[in-house]
C-alpha cells in the first residue's frame, strides 16, 4: 500500500493537492515546507516517513529563497548542522533583496 500525505498537511503544502505529491519525487518541496510553516505534528510525520538523515540532507541542500532566515536558523540548531555562509544566503527568503535593512538610513 502506497503511503499517503495526511490531509491535516493540505495547508502547508498549499502549492498543489496532496494526492498529486509524491513522496519520493517532492521530498525537497515537502520537507522543506513542513518545516518552514508546519508544526510538531507535521514535523513528527515527516521524521517518520524521511528519517533525520534525509530531512538534514534537505537542510544542508536548499533550494533557493525557500528558507525563512529564523526558521533556517532552527533546524540549521535542531540538526546541529553548518551551512556555508553562501549556501545560506542563497537559500533564505528574501522579498525585498534591494532593501538596506541596516539602520544606518533611521532617522527619528
Amino acid at each position: 500500500m502506497k503511503k499517503q500525505i495526511p490531509s491535516f498537511l493540505q495547508s502547508v503544502l498549499w502549492s498543489y493537492p496532496i494526492n498529486s505529491l509524491d513522496l519520493k519525487q517532492d521530498k525537497e518541496y515537502i520537507i522543506t515546507q513542513i518545516l518552514n510553516y508546519g508544526d510538531w505534528n507535521g514535523v513528527k510525520w515527516l521524521r517518520n516517513i524521511y528519517g533525520d538523515e534525509t530531512i538534514k540532507a534537505v537542510i544542508q541542500h536548499p533550494g533557493r529563497g525557500q528558507w525563512f532566515e529564523r526558521t533556517f536558523n532552527f533546524w540549521e540548531q535542531i540538526f546541529k548542522i553548518k551551512i556555508d555562509p553562501q549556501t545560506r544566503k542563497r537559500a533564505i527568503l528574501d522579498i525585498n533583496p534591494d532593501y538596506d535593512y541596516s539602520l544606518k538610513n533611521f532617522n527619528n
